[in-house]
């Protein structure tokens, strides 16, 4: 017949004390052992009947009460000062050694050969981190010294470990951020909120073949703004490389047609871009019925597209490498360049638009 013990009480099972009341307890012991002592004090000069009087008897007692209250509070004072102390010089030296680690491995990156072209780890890759030191020399380890130059990891490791907190903690979220959408892309697709100028930036000059783009009505407020003018020099740059950039501008209706559109056609054909228009209301209806999201395809692998909600206003953005929907994308892009006008049909159509002279049949 077996019995069953009871679960003797250990540290995980007791009550924890109030935070206040651990603070209140050496203080009160500390003013118990005074007063007592004064007390005590004041009785024994009374027992000895000294001839000063009362109040010098008084007066001593108190005096030997603070001191046994005063001088304990100032030695703990003291112990809490030194600890102080301690820990300021652990933090100082663990920032040191995370600063040391992680220059010491852009070293070891710079000196090394690496193993991203084998598919190994090259020689003296560090390892998997396992403490926080090891954590922040590890992911700036990952860095590709070719696209990254040797001052700007420095800067990074710098930040990363000895600046303002707030600039570190910018920092980190920063890098943070950047890793996440690099973990979505292994889905061949990531999206943030708004509308993203730096990831069109970074794919135009990333582009080597082709650059295939719709614009519509939400786009016309866009090209007069300062990224824009970015955008169309980075544009203008891979065309000199030899970058083919198509441009279809998708028009709601016939009474967009007008001197402002024409005028940021030119602008734009000057640079090299190829340019066609297409009003929605006058394609066949097989046109009609598909998707007049704007999109980007660069080099015919990424799409990259901008989510409009009711009021017309850029919410999101997402880039999708997923071969059917870049395909599908693709055949979409076509079928409307096909369909549109170039610069020359553009010219002549806003004129007639102008002079009331064209008519579409009903």
């Amino acid at each position: 017949m077996s019995t069953t013990q009871s679960p003797q009480p250990d540290e995980t099972t007791r009550p924890a004390r109030p935070a206040g009341r651990e603070d209140r307890t050496p203080l009160l012991r500390r003013a118990g052992v005074g007063l007592a002592l004064t007390a005590l004090v004041f009785a024994v000069t009374t027992a000895v009947d000294l001839d000063d009087g009362p109040l010098l008897r008084l007066a001593l007692a108190v005096l030997c009460g603070a001191t046994a209250l005063v001088v304990p509070h100032l030695a703990e004072l003291s112990r809490q000062a030194g600890r102080q102390t301690r820990e300021t010089r652990d933090t100082r030296a663990a920032l040191d050694d995370t600063a040391a680690a992680v220059r010491a491995s852009l070293e070891r990156q710079a000196a090394e050969p690496r193993g991203a072209d084998t598919g190994r780890p090259a020689a003296g890759t560090p390892a998997p981190p396992t403490g926080p030191v090891e954590a922040v020399a590890y992911r700036v380890d990952r860095v590709t010294a070719d696209t990254v130059p040797e001052q700007s990891r420095r800067s990074l490791a710098e930040v990363l470990t000895t600046g303002p907190d707030i600039l570190q903690t910018f920092a980190r979220a920063e890098l943070e951020r950047v890793v996440r959408h690099m973990a979505d892309l292994n889905n061949l697709t990531t999206e943030c909120a708004g509308e993203n100028h730096d990831w069109m930036l970074s794919l135009t000059q990333s582009t080597e073949r082709s650059i295939f783009a719709t614009s519509t009505s939400v786009d016309r407020e866009f090209w007069n703004s300062e990224p824009a003018s970015r955008y169309l020099q980075a544009q203008r740059e891979a065309i000199e490389r030899g970058v083919v950039v198509q441009r279809l501008f998708l028009l709601e209706s016939a009474e967009m047609l007008d001197d402002k559109l024409l005028r940021l056609c030119e602008e734009q054909e000057l640079l090299g871009i190829e340019l066609r228009a297409a009003v929605l209301q006058e394609l066949p209806p097989h046109l009609q019925r598909g998707t007049t999201s704007d999109f980007i395809l660069y080099d015919e692998g990424v799409s990259f597209e901008i989510e409009q909600d009711l009021r017309d206003v850029n919410v999101k953005t997402r880039l999708i490498a997923r071969p059917d929907h870049v395909g599908q994308r693709l055949r979409r892009f076509r079928e409307l360049w096909e369909a549109g006008m170039n610069l020359r049909d553009l010219e002549t159509r806003v004129d007639d638009e102008e002079d009331g002279a064209w008519m579409v049949d009903v």
